[in-house]
């Protein structure tokens, strides 16, 4: 039974393990906190609490998603608003799960209007015993232009709202950013300076899933008409690692903590965020799919990992692809990495001849009689797009050429 230390601390708080539910569907209540709680997640990040004068009127059906072949959930949207208890009900929530479970982290998430409601919701949560705030500056679904990923591509709004929230409580606290947003470092550096202790990234990516082509409406349909709403799920893990990765390599920002948010499914998301500088991670479509139960599987994998790594705290993990990402005009462009064909593992269905031919450079040489495939040394780049499409994972990564009039020694190169 391996056994290694996952617990991390974030803006000074301990938690046992980095995985966290997210402000969302997933933590919605005091029932679903609690079961949360008590199958091992690391932290819940409660449903957003917003002004007790803003009303949540929800719309049904609210949900649609982005499949891939027979790949279901490949990307999840949703139309769903903040939490739609009242107020008085979420804090009372907030004050029971902390009394129950008085050790383990419990995250308030609010979004006011105006500066007034943030410093009272802030004060709020803080005396019903919430360890953390999150603001949300980000959700892309909101009915008022004050509230949400309007707000989030404001570095002035954002700044001034992290005052406001910073007068209304002393507890370490996080802005959640927008990804609907071209460059986030300009707001992340305005909620800093503000005075967040720390960022989340990502929220929701607006979008549109699907159209049903009979009807020629977007789904979901709610009474003849839909919108554009938040998408989720695996499909948006590497918007995440950008932006993430583009504000741990900001001079301003390298040392940011960050919760990380997009996609995360599996150990290996897990890891992935870990090293590009996340210190704790927040899930919530995975958790619509499999249920909370997913937590012993991301907690068993990067256990693994960090035993295969030779580590033993999760700490030693955080950032360490950070330096290995670097901006495209520096990557080493001297060289050419060609297929090697595993001709015994090939099925021979030249899935790999036709998206060269068609996509490609017309590099792979096709044997119509042995349907065996070669490659071209003249023609062929190295782009591998051959490798990706092979069903079988038949190609890999073979001869290391030097280009012409280039100095390298093939054997120092890394792959």
């Amino acid at each position: 039974m391996i056994n290694k230390d996952l617990s991390i601390t974030f803006l000074g708080v301990k938690f046992p393990n980095p995985f966290c539910l997210s402000s969302s569907p997933v933590g919605n209540c005091y029932d679903m906190c609690k079961k949360a709680y008590q199958v091992g997640w690391g932290g819940v990040v409660f449903k957003t609490i917003g002004p007790k004068s803003y009303f949540i009127d929800e719309v049904s059906p609210r949900f649609d998603k982005l499949n891939k072949e027979n790949t279901p959930f490949v990307g999840f949207k949703n139309m769903e608003q903040i939490a739609e208890h009242t107020l008085e009900e979420n804090l009372r929530d907030l004050r029971k799960l902390k009394e129950e479970f008085p050790n383990q982290v419990l995250i308030a998430s609010i979004m006011g209007n105006d500066e007034q409601t943030w410093e009272d919701l802030a004060r709020m949560v803080t005396e019903a015993g919430a360890d953390m705030i999150e603001m949300n500056l980000s959700c892309p679904q909101m009915t008022s232009h004050a509230m949400g990923s309007d707000v989030g591509t404001n570095p002035e709004l954002c700044k001034k709202y992290c005052q406001a929230v910073k007068r209304g409580s002393s507890l370490p606290m996080m802005a959640k950013m927008t990804p609907n947003i071209t460059d986030m470092v300009p707001v992340a550096l305005a909620c800093l300076e503000g005075g967040a202790d720390g960022i989340a990234a990502i929220n929701t990516i607006k979008s549109i899933c699907n159209i049903d082509l009979d009807k020629k409406i977007g789904l979901p349909i709610v009474d003849g008409k839909s919108s554009i709403s938040g998408y989720s799920g695996k499909a948006v893990k590497p918007v995440a690692l950008r932006f993430i990765q583009q504000m741990r390599q900001d001079k301003r920002l390298k040392d940011v903590q960050i919760s990380g948010i997009g996609g995360i499914e599996t150990w290996e998301d897990a890891a992935e965020f870990i090293l590009v500088g996340s210190r704790t991670l927040q899930v919530t479509t995975a958790i619509m799919q499999y249920g909370y139960r997913i937590v012993e599987d991301l907690k068993n994998g990067l256990m693994h990992y960090m035993e295969e790594q030779h580590v033993e705290h999760l700490e030693e993990l955080v950032g360490l692809a950070n330096k290995n990402i670097i901006p495209a005009e520096n990557l080493n462009r001297d060289y050419i990495v060609r297929p090697e064909f595993d001709l015994d593992a090939c099925v021979h269905c030249g899935r790999c001849y036709i998206s060269c031919y068609d996509g490609g450079h017309q590099a792979i040489v096709w044997d119509e009689v042995n349907r065996t495939p070669s490659v071209n040394k003249d023609k062929c780049v190295g782009c591998l797009l051959c490798g990706h499409v092979c069903p079988v994972s038949a190609i890999s990564k073979g001869e290391i050429t030097i280009k012409p009039g280039r100095k390298q020694d093939p054997k120092k190169i890394r792959l």
